[in-house]
């Protein structure tokens, strides 16, 4: 189960018994909102995409949306999802539970700035019903990303 994966990370900062689990999913932005008790913009989802033939994951705040041309300027590309098929495979966690935490090799993480505005945000943790509260510069840290793009729109 993914979730072992996410919990096996965070073992080697300490921070394993920090994972939230809930009797009710938190697959989606609002039931994780709603699970949490927390606003839905604070939910830190990740979205999994192709560029090329990489999985690449954005991880952003849960009320954004992909803004296509900002897209297309940071990664030369049109946003392509990987298919939900797919997703497990090339990240090595399963939609509804997809975050940076225990992936894959070779998939590359970027944070959206649409984050920035808050103290800590909940990303999940591998599994349709987990989530963990980190400060941003924790997700900075523990998501092992590339950087701070600007690729998401309705937020401001």
């Amino acid at each position: 189960m993914s979730i072992e994966k996410a919990r096996e990370y965070f073992k080697q900062f300490g921070l394993d018994d920090k994972i939230l689990e809930f009797e009710t999913s938190s697959a989606t932005v609002e039931l994780a909102a709603q699970a949490l008790g927390c606003e839905p913009e604070r939910i830190a989802k990740t979205l999994s995409f192709l560029v090329g033939d990489k999985a690449v994951l954005i991880v952003a705040a849960g009320d954004t949306r992909i803004d296509n041309p900002k897209f297309k300027a940071q990664f030369l590309t049109k946003a392509k999802m990987i298919s939900p098929s797919e997703v497990e495979t090339l990240v090595g966690h399963a939609i509804g539970g997809v975050c940076p935490f225990g992936i894959n090799e070779n998939v590359d993480v970027y944070l959206d700035v649409s984050l920035k505005r808050f103290e800590t945000v909940f990303p999940a943790c591998g599994s349709s019903n987990s989530a963990i509260e980190l400060t941003i510069d924790q997700l900075e840290q523990y998501s092992n990303s590339l950087g701070w793009i600007d690729v998401c729109k309705g937020w401001q």
